[in-house]
């Protein structure tokens, strides 16, 4: 297919995210063996830049996976819960729901807290929770991507460590565009990925791995080969990863870090991101009939999830996505399955509203602009 067919949108939607022209470029970069002197080039500072972004010391070991930051949840499930172990499954959402799909479909004892789309966590109930099912491990999504909602981890962390439990963090779509508070929370394992608030393209799964974690993963039997954290360590220790990565990636993963780091700042790219967040809550006050989905206190910096007007449908919102199309932008029309179970129960769907990496404020008021055109013109 002619390249020239591929449309160059700025996307707005929640992941993949819009890339800088010179991370693009970076993708260009030579290619590199792994196991080489070049390699160190770019992977020694990455895992550097890594610990920064995360705040976490020698205590801490980084790790990357090849594939996703699905593949790296996975791996938390068989590195962390043993035969015979209960698991808790904490979901606010569809992200929620997929950890504990893994823990089931990978044969261990599991437990689905459920709550329902746009509310956070209850903790009074994830402690009776604790108390009924006495889980070794609990799995906690920081920031739901199919909702908006961003959970207080740090407050559950703390609860499911005071009922004996280890926490595991699914931050994929927080990093690196708010502080995701590791020390403060003390997971045994945070996991994340660089598709999201990092800016990049998708391709690797990013661990933050406890010494706790990988003293109870010698305990675990069966627990894979590139999913065993464990057998990740050797060359995580070496700012390498266990199976030959995407260069390409990896290329592009260097530069970006430095500029988050070096250039832009950490405390800056949290900064743009939370006045972006505070952009868009206004132009929905300013929109009429429309909502913001979330639970007022725990909403995302990273995306914001709206209920358009009473009578807007799903087809509606596809529609719109074409004419944003149109206009040079991607339209996010809502988390597919989310919007099914809503419009069956015959309550409004949602869409989201990515506001994460490196989109700036203007392009987010360019976006805003064009979106509330083609919405009054309905």
């Amino acid at each position: 297919m002619p390249h020239e067919d591929f449309a160059d949108l700025t996307l707005f939607i929640t992941g993949p995210t819009w890339l800088r022209p010179e991370v693009r470029r970076a993708g260009m970069l030579p290619e590199f063996g792994h196991r080489d002197s070049e390699g160190n080039k770019r992977f020694v500072p990455i895992f550097e830049h890594l610990r920064t972004l995360a705040r976490v010391g020698e205590g801490w070991d980084v790790m990357l996976f090849n594939g996703s930051g699905s593949t790296a949840l996975e791996a938390a499930i068989r590195s962390l819960v043993a035969d015979g172990e209960t698991v808790l499954n904490v979901s606010v959402g569809a992200f929620g729901d997929l950890f504990h799909k893994m823990a089931v479909l990978n044969g261990k004892k599991a437990v689905q807290l459920k709550f329902e789309p746009g509310r956070a966590i209850d903790l009074e109930r994830m402690e009776q929770a604790l108390v009924e099912h006495r889980p070794a491990v609990v799995t906690l999504t920081q920031n739901e991507t199919s909702t908006g909602v961003c959970n207080d981890v740090e407050t559950a962390c703390a609860l499911a460590r005071k009922h004996g439990a280890l926490p595991v963090v699914d931050g994929v779509s927080l990093f690196g565009g708010a502080d995701a508070r590791i020390p403060e929370s003390n997971p045994a394992m945070y996991v994340t990925s660089p598709q999201k608030a990092l800016g990049l393209h998708a391709g690797f799964g990013i661990a933050f791995v406890s010494a706790e974690a990988l003293d109870k993963a010698a305990r675990v039997r069966n627990r894979g080969h590139s999913s065993d954290i464990l057998n990740q360590l050797n060359t995580a220790r070496k700012s390498q990863t266990l199976t030959t990565p995407n260069c390409g990636l990896a290329n592009q993963m260097a530069v970006q870090l430095d500029y988050i780091v070096n250039v832009e700042g950490v405390e800056n790219r949290y900064r743009r991101h939370a006045v972006m967040r505070d952009m868009v809550q206004a132009w929905a006050a300013r929109q009429s009939g429309f909502e913001l989905f979330a639970q007022e206190g725990f909403r995302s910096p990273t995306l914001t999830t709206l209920r358009p007007p009473q009578g807007m449908s799903v087809a509606d919102l596809k529609k719109i996505k074409e004419a944003v199309r149109a206009r040079g932008y991607l339209f996010d029309p809502g988390y597919g399955k989310l919007n099914a179970d809503l419009e069956a129960k015959g309550l409004r769907p949602v869409f989201r509203i990515g506001h994460m990496g490196d989109i700036t404020p203007e392009m987010l008021t360019g976006y805003l602009d064009a979106l509330g055109e083609i919405l009054a013109a309905r």
